[in-house]
């Protein structure tokens, strides 16, 4: 029986007809790996193939669910790949027996998604939204996890997410990753580049005492059932929906990273969203020098003194706090001016009893959107974005590390302090 939380968010907030399983789906299950395909005949299936190594006894327990999409608009050569892969999914394969394979066509006539909502955030949505009635609500707060179609598991993967669901109170979970190979020298430096990018933009907030230093990565997250319905499900954005889906599941439930397992995303150039990592690495092949430029360690600097005056000043209102701000820079307390800071803490101390709620409700209001915002006014005004060189030693000097040069040598130190195997 679905629980009644569960039966009102398909009620209210799931997604509506035409979609649907394309296969009858006789049994429930503990979790469903939801996999969004456009145009990807040519990678899905080796991607289904790494997700089959796992123990036979827990793909019994998960059913996997690719949601075949494109927009009305989609290219014919989208549209023709998407067909095979159609085609493809409903001819068993001897190396996927072992899972629970189904898929929900959103790409065929008629049920192709909307030109206006229709992106990734849609896809993944409707794979959600469609599982949820096929997990099993008796035993144990069943899962949603998000892979991409070009993303490579290890055979640790299901067996790393039970494990972490079991021992963690969060709702949500970020889980490690690293990009793939590259197919030139020229992509790879472009990858490395990118991945340190990311890679130090997170450790700046975890040095600054941010709770959102944790990657958004749509193929490396999953949640709870129970979470995914309390925080209104998935978002529809075409681009960036990782990014809210795992603000607001911080939100509500919280977010903590998965160890013993890594995910492996494509390292290929893209033009399909108007930012992310395929788009950046098609700008840097291109020859652009301002494709990817680095945040400076006193933006960090200034994010973590403002968080601190916060935690340690509960007791001031908002006027005294924005004052105070001023002194720590100029440019952080006509951010927070702009943002109404002032009148949003006298509501955030009217409506908490005591320091505690305030401040978790203060990071609910300070979220990672307002976070990285203030990051980016720092970085247009006092602290001009810059190349790795000029920032990532200084940076990984602060997290204790011994200086080094080179964008591979950072990238290393980097994906070992965040991966946590």
């Amino acid at each position: 029986m679905i629980p009644a939380h569960i039966s009102q968010y398909l009620i209210k907030r799931a997604i509506s007809a035409p979609w649907k399983i394309a296969v009858p789906v006789h049994r429930t299950f503990a979790g469903a790996v939801l996999i969004p395909a456009l145009a990807e005949s040519s990678r899905l299936f080796t991607t289904l193939r790494s997700l089959a190594e796992n123990p036979p006894e827990l793909l019994d327990r998960f059913l996997v669910m690719v949601v075949v999409n494109h927009r009305a608009d989609a290219s014919p050569q989208d549209k023709t790949d998407n067909n095979v892969t159609l085609k493809r999914l409903a001819v068993t394969d001897p190396a996927l027996a072992k899972m629970h394979l189904a898929w929900v066509d959103a790409a065929s006539p008629g049920l192709e998604m909307p030109i206006k909502g229709g992106g990734v955030g849609l896809a993944r949505k409707i794979g959600a939204d469609l599982a949820l009635p096929c997990l099993d609500y008796h035993a144990a707060d069943p899962l949603l996890v998000y892979l991409d179609a070009d993303t490579l598991v290890r055979p640790d993967y299901l067996p790393a997410l039970v494990h972490h669901f079991e021992t963690s109170r969060a709702g949500g979970a970020v889980i490690p990753f690293r990009h793939q190979a590259g197919s030139s020298t020229e992509e790879q430096q472009a990858i490395d580049h990118y991945e340190l990018f990311l890679r130090g933009y997170v450790l700046g907030l975890e040095l600054a005492g941010s709770p959102y230093a944790f990657h958004t990565v749509g193929s490396a997250m999953a949640c709870r059932a129970s979470a995914y319905a309390r925080m209104g499900g998935m978002n529809s954005r075409a681009a960036g929906e990782d990014f809210y889906f795992l603000q607001q599941l911080h939100r509500t439930s919280g977010v903590a990273q998965v160890r013993g397992t890594v995910v492996y995303p494509s390292a290929r150039a893209s033009h399909r969203v108007p930012f992310g990592t395929g788009r950046s690495i098609s700008r840097v092949l291109a020859g652009d020098d301002d494709a990817i430029r680095f945040y400076r360690p006193e933006c960090f600097m200034v994010l973590k003194d403002w968080l601190e005056m916060v935690m340690h000043n509960t007791g001031l209102d908002g006027v005294e706090l924005l004052a105070g701000s001023a002194e720590i820079s100029p440019q952080l307390a006509g951010y927070l001016e702009s943002i109404g800071f002032a009148a949003a803490w006298e509501k955030l101390r009217v409506n908490n009893k005591n320091d505690r709620a305030t401040m978790t409700a203060f990071h609910g209001w300070f979220d990672g959107l307002r976070t990285m915002k203030l990051i980016h006014h720092l970085s247009a005004t006092d602290y001009p974005r810059c190349k790795a060189e000029e920032t990532m030693p200084a940076l990984l000097q602060w997290a204790g590390e011994h200086p080094t040069e080179g964008i591979k040598e950072e990238l290393e130190i980097l994906q070992r302090m965040q991966t946590n195997l």
